[in-house]
């Protein structure tokens, strides 16, 4: 099961309800910040949940509110696959590839003046997105205890990374250094 289809079967499994409001529920919570579902493939996703059985769909009426709207809740099947996935996600780390990891593989190609402006650039779009992750967090608040955790897992990952990525221009800017006076 794909990151995307968990994060729909577990908001569907807290509640039975239609792709507008799974959309909605993504934006409160700021779930785009730590899983890819766009607007555009929450359709999809519902529809493939369903073609496994997963989720099953009926048509509510909505009282005076305009067209019936397909209300999704979550079948047998579904609790017992998201329970497997949870449990996955919670114990097996996945593998990440990240294209810092190819631009780093491949650093030999550029000049170190050029890996150090761009490291430096790596650093302030951290920087941007950690302040991005934190005003979100403020905002939705209050939150259930499990999206604090997101909240606070994903500020951590992105503060280490910032760390990590200052540290290594450090790293280059002595060896930068040290090249300059060999030579």
């Amino acid at each position: 099961m794909t990151n995307a289809e968990l994060a729909i079967l577990t908001l569907i499994a807290e509640k039975s309800c239609h792709g507008y409001e799974i959309e909605q529920i993504i934006e409160e919570r700021g779930m785009r910040e730590w899983t890819e579902i766009g607007f555009s493939s929450i359709y999809y996703l519902l529809k493939k949940l369903e073609e496994k059985g997963l989720i099953e769909g009926r048509m509510e009426r909505q009282a005076g509110r305009g067209p019936a709207r397909k209300v999704y809740q979550i079948t047998e099947s579904g609790i017992e696959a998201r329970r497997a996935g949870v449990l996955e996600a919670l114990s097996i780390p996945q593998r990440a590839y990240p294209l810092l990891q190819l631009g780093l593989a491949s650093l030999p190609g550029v000049s170190h003046s050029e890996a150090l402006a761009a490291l430096r650039g790596y650093k302030d779009n951290l920087t941007d997105r950690l302040e991005h992750v934190r005003s979100r967090w403020d905002e939705s608040r209050p939150l259930p205890y499990f999206v604090e955790a997101m909240f606070s897992h994903s500020i951590t990952m992105i503060e280490a990374e910032r760390r990590w990525t200052e540290e290594f221009i450090n790293q280059l800017e002595e060896r930068t250094k040290k090249n300059t006076h060999e030579e």
